[in-house]
């Protein structure tokens, strides 16, 4: 059972509190995003990151 929130790929979203970022890739159970917007300390490699379905809203 996939629970994907209706995101599709281009879509942009926000987590963690201050990170946005535009889905480049829709798995069963996350998204692979390419980081625009981060207000917080955490750092990325690459600018990208994996985020869970249920961590996430669509901006």
């Amino acid at each position: 059972m996939s629970s994907n929130k209706n995101v599709e790929v281009g879509d942009k979203i926000s987590f963690m509190s201050g990170i946005q970022g535009i889905v480049e890739k829709i798995n069963d159970n996350s998204v692979i995003v390419q980081v625009t917007k981060n207000n917080t300390e955490h750092d990325f490699e690459g600018n990208k990151t994996v985020v869970a379905h249920k961590n996430y809203e669509i901006i």
